[in-house]
């Protein structure tokens, strides 16, 4: 939806709204104040209490007088201050570009938390992700995957971020099952040494969540000058969660977890003989519990 000319509309049901706070800040920009400008900065600074607040205290925080944010308000088309506190509240819970950082996103979560409570709604957040999951992604998106890794000399993983845990597990599982595995992440200061030498039986397998890190574009150039396999060869997409929802590592780590899994269902016992083997080492090598 857009907004009608005529700012009445603005009273519509905070749920409909698709306009950004930007939008209306561009659009009003030569009615705004001194006083105005500075209530912006605080709401956009700390949105959480920016969606809860009331405009008496939103004006104290900008030091301006405690009638600004009201004013503010209406030159931005709402009746009053409780409107405009629910079009940021729909703006935060709904993912908007006004609020796109760690911060805001966290507030997100918390307003739709509710009176649930946070692990129910954590919970229910995930289950709805890993039903979509199940709905996008197929046994034969996996099968590709873990047969591409089944012939690897190498797997080469890399993530930024939160990736960067999940990158990790992944290696790790990877070489107690026997496969020739690098967390390249771990490594960044030795990249040229462990790309100079991929070759086209070598696998890169990349995470990115909410963008993709420059340095992947580098990966995959360089890859792809070697023969070696990327994602252009086998992408897995899917979504952690709508904007808002919990958006952590489930989603990603039940597909690694799943490719993993299914590797070991295709490598004539490879995984199997692999772990048997890292187990009796654990038990009868001798090193300390520390070490193990």
């Amino acid at each position: 939806m857009t907004f009608d000319e005529d700012r009445k509309s603005l009273a519509s049901d905070a749920s409909e709204r698709s306009i950004a706070l930007s939008d209306l800040i561009s659009k009003y920009s030569g009615q705004l104040t001194d006083a105005d400008t500075r209530l912006l900065d605080v709401l956009v600074r700390d949105p959480l209490r920016a969606a809860m607040e009331n405009g008496k205290d939103v004006s104290s925080r900008a030091g301006v007088h405690p009638a600004s944010a009201v004013r503010l308000a209406r030159r931005l088309g709402f009746k009053g201050y409780p409107e405009f506190r629910s079009f940021l509240q729909a703006s935060l819970a709904d993912g908007g570009i006004d609020f796109e950082s760690s911060a805001a996103r966290m507030a997100a979560r918390v307003l739709k938390t509710g009176d649930s409570g946070t692990l129910s709604s954590v919970i229910d957040s995930e289950i709805a992700a890993l039903k979509t999951l199940r709905d996008t992604v197929s046994g034969a998106h996996i099968r590709r995957f873990s047969e591409t890794l089944r012939g690897a000399r190498r797997v080469l993983v890399f993530g930024r971020g939160h990736a960067s845990a999940l990158c990790s597990l992944i290696a790790l599982r990877l070489a107690r099952s026997g496969y020739d595995s690098i967390d390249l992440g771990s490594r960044m200061h030795q990249l040229p040494e462990a790309l100079s030498t991929l070759c086209e039986t070598d696998v890169l397998w990349l995470l990115a969540f909410r963008n993709v890190p420059v340095i992947i574009g580098d990966f995959n150039r360089v890859a792809t000058a070697r023969g070696a396999k990327t994602p252009p060869h086998h992408q897995i997409l899917v979504s952690r969660g709508p904007p808002g929802e919990s958006q952590s590592l489930v989603i990603p780590m039940t597909v690694a977890n799943a490719v993993i899994l299914d590797l070991a269902a295709i490598d004539d016992g490879k995984s199997i003989r692999s772990l048997a083997n890292f187990r009796d080492f654990r038990i009868n090598s001798g090193l300390s519990a520390s070490a193990l």
